[in-house]
């Protein structure tokens, strides 16, 4: 494909962007430490290899490329997060700092690199995932076969790029509007047996986070942002190899800051100064990730293997306004938060027979917390300061043992029919909460025509809360002061465990048209919600009793050449009611109402859109790319009065769109070496949209999509 957005598939696993490989031959002597054929034929087969241990068999699951990153906006200097909002039933939220909400849910996404899981970090602003290094990725959602667990919003799975195929490297410069600067470079190849790839950048802008504001011009909203990327991959011998990848990425943002607040005690004579204008609050926020993997592949005959072994960590420390936090919040807390983990993974196939491939596996990894908390707080007599500020501190260390083993069967029942079966076994043990299930999953396709293909299936989903998210502070610390709750009680945070079906057609209609439509319903107990609460911009888990989500997604998309085109249009409910754990979190007032009323989540958005269009046009001196791409949203929830009884999430912001154009104009100057020159225009009709207005449950800030903004790109290739 050209260009444009994912496309969808139900029945197979993605392609790769390696040459077909014709299969080992049995007693061909491929068990040797001699490498008979081709490094690259070698690897094409093992990557090939990789993707029937982990296929997505009923699962709706959409697949992009680096063309079609290409032909979005930014293309590979978008954030990641920005990417992914292009696939169906994907709601934008606070578009600067990766938040995302797929079919209803918040967060609740599994990252893979390689088909090797990449365990959770400190969820912050930044992503730590660099759109460069991406070669493909496929989005995988719905009724989700029984490899797949903890994580069961969708799974997003990265195919990196590597030098086998495409040796060479490239260097970048991109830079525009909003103080814009990112210097990048690339390099890839092969020696031998040995294959690597890597990629570094740095980013400034002034647009960090998110405007707090309908403005064009942020206040107090700097990024530096740090990031590198290697893998490495040495082919053992025809049948097996060695793969290693790590990351580092290190990224400081200010907070924004809003005009006009008022103090939280005016008047008082604890509080120093007697004034302040939030204008000049200096809040900042730092976030560190790494992580490392190392894989072993092994595929023979009609056995393959994989074995990888997985660490990160990840830190994430905010910084108050030791003044101005306590002057118009009543408190400053400085709160540092470090998560630790490591595991292993193993997934295997075996092909028996025409009719059968048995697939299992196993997973398990631990994860370890330590926050440490100092937070200035004033003492208050009848909801009023009675003395100076003073500090509290509020140290914790938590730790989890995720683990699940799962096993299933493809069969081939009828030429036209397939039914994938099997289950998996959960455990979750923590210092808060120890839970496990069994989860039984199933799903059948069938493919009546070649241009026909139907699905249907059932999920059992257990999800575990995210360590690095659940509340670890002790309330009654802080009874009596500035920081106290009204409520108290504090019941841990839970696993949610749901049934999810999933039912979808997908239609070829003409050559290079193809539509679909996928619907989904979830009943979930103990439904998991994340929010940001207070003062700190770090999240923090809850649950509702019962939840329930549901909706209907209407992609489409059109290829012919080098024209493209997409559409995906979504519609969604995300319902709950009670919250059943860290109910400190919220007011008294809320707390009474959702106990008896179901409410929408804070992240529901009725419908959600994407479309684009683009075309490449190939000359023997370049190409030229031209692209039109749009978001569109009816609004994430906000709270509503009515009758004089404040709704949670009971209203929404104002329905916005977002319109971005562009073109890159590639020269061939000699042999591989190409320089390309790229201009992008981010918002082109300037709308001033609102993503949260500061209201809602687990809202804590306004916050307004990027103005218009002028980019470029230049890019020598070599």
């Amino acid at each position: 494909m050209c260009g444009g957005a994912a496309t969808a598939q139900t029945d197979s696993p993605p392609q790769t962007n390696t040459p077909p490989v014709a299969p080992a031959t049995p007693g061909s002597g491929l068990a040797t430490n001699i490498v008979t054929l081709a490094p690259t034929t070698v690897v094409g087969r093992l990557d090939a290899a990789r993707n029937q241990i982990v296929p997505d068999l009923g699962a709706t699951t959409y697949t992009m490329s680096q063309a079609q990153i290409a032909a979005l906006p930014q293309g590979e200097n978008a954030p990641f997060n920005q990417v992914l909002l292009r696939v169906p039933g994907m709601a934008q939220d606070s578009a600067a700092n990766g938040d995302l909400h797929l079919r209803g849910e918040h967060a609740n996404i599994q990252y893979r690199i390689n088909d090797v899981i990449l365990p959770e970090g400190i969820s912050g602003f930044g992503t730590e995932l660099d759109t460069r290094f991406v070669d493909s990725f496929r989005l995988i959602t719905g009724s989700l076969p029984a490899q797949y667990g903890f994580r069961t919003a969708g799974i997003v799975d990265l195919h990196t790029k590597s030098g086998a195929f495409e040796p060479g490297g490239s260097a970048s410069i991109y830079t525009g509007s909003f103080d814009t600067i990112k210097p990048s470079f690339e390099y890839g190849g092969s020696t031998g047996n040995l294959n690597y790839f890597m990629d570094g950048s740095y980013q400034h802008s002034s647009l960090g986070i998110e405007n707090t504001t309908p403005s064009a011009t942020p206040v107090h909203d700097d990024t530096d942002q740090y990031r590198a990327f290697t893998y490495w991959s040495y082919v053992l011998d025809d049948t097996s190899r060695i793969t290693a990848m790590a990351s580092l990425s290190y990224i400081t943002f200010q907070v924004p800051n809003s005009p006009g607040l008022p103090a939280a005690y005016p008047g008082s004579p604890f509080v120093i100064p007697s004034t302040f204008n939030s204008l000049y609050l200096n809040e900042n926020q730092n976030e560190e990730n790494a992580y490392g993997v190392v894989a072993y592949q092994k595929s023979l005959d009609n056995f393959n293997l994989q074995v990888a072994a997985f660490g990160r960590s990840s830190d994430v420390h905010f910084s108050p306004d030791p003044i101005g936090d306590l002057y118009l919040n009543g408190v400053a807390s400085d709160v540092d938060r470090s998560l630790y983990s490591g595991g292993l993974q193993a997934d295997a196939s075996y092909a028996l027979g025409e009719k059968h491939t048995l697939r299992g596996g196993v997973m398990v990894w631990e994860e370890g917390v330590i926050s440490h908390t100092t937070t200035r707080v004033l003492p208050l007599t009848a909801g009023a300061p009675s003395g100076a500020p003073y500090f509290i501190g509020d140290n914790s260390v938590a730790h989890a043992i995720f683990a699940g083993i799962y096993a299933q069967d493809e069969w081939k029942i009828l030429p036209h029919v397939t039914l994938n079966y099997g289950a998996r076994f959960d455990e979750f043990y923590s210092t808060f909460d120890k839970e496990n299930q069994p989860s039984p999953r199933v799903n059948l396709i069938y493919q009546p025509t070649d241009g026909t293909t139907m699905h249907a299936g059932y999920a059992r989903y257990f999800t575990p809360p995210p360590l690095e998210n659940v509340p670890t502070t002790s309330v009654n610390k802080f009874n009596g002061t500035s920081n106290g709750s009204a409520v108290t009680t504090d019941d841990p945070v839970k696993a949610e465990r749901a049934n999810y079906f999933d039912v979808g057609l997908v239609q070829k209609i003409l050559p290079g048209l193809q539509a679909g439509i996928d619907g989904y319903y979830k009943a979930a107990k103990e439904q998991l919600d994340d929010g940001l609460f207070g003062q700190t911009l770090i999240l923090s888990a809850f649950n509702y009793a019962k939840g329930e989500v549901y909706g209907l997604e209407f992609p489409i998309t059109y290829v012919n050449d080098g024209f493209s085109a997409y559409a995906n249009i979504a519609y969604s409910r995300a319902l709950g009611e009670d919250w059943d754990s860290a109910q400190f979190l919220h007011d008294p007032d809320g707390l009474a109402y959702v106990k008896d009323h179901w409410i929408h989540l804070d992240h529901d958005q009725t419908v959600t859109g994407s479309f684009g269009t683009s075309y490449l046009w190939r000359r023997d001196d370049g190409s030229t790319r031209f692209f039109v791409d749009a978001l569109y949203g009816t609004g994430l929830r906000q709270d509503a009065t009515y009758n004089g009884t404040v709704i949670p999430n009971g209203g929404t912001v104002p329905a916005y769109y977002s319109v971005s154009l562009g073109v890159d104009e590639g020269i061939k100057i000699r042999n591989k070496e190409r320089l390309h020159v790229r201009l992008d225009v981010v918002n082109v009709t300037d709308n001033a949209y609102q993503l949260r207005s500061g209201s809602g449950v687990g809202v804590n800030a306004p916050q307004y999509g990027m103005r218009r903004g002028f980019f470029g790109t230049l890019t020598y290739a070599f």
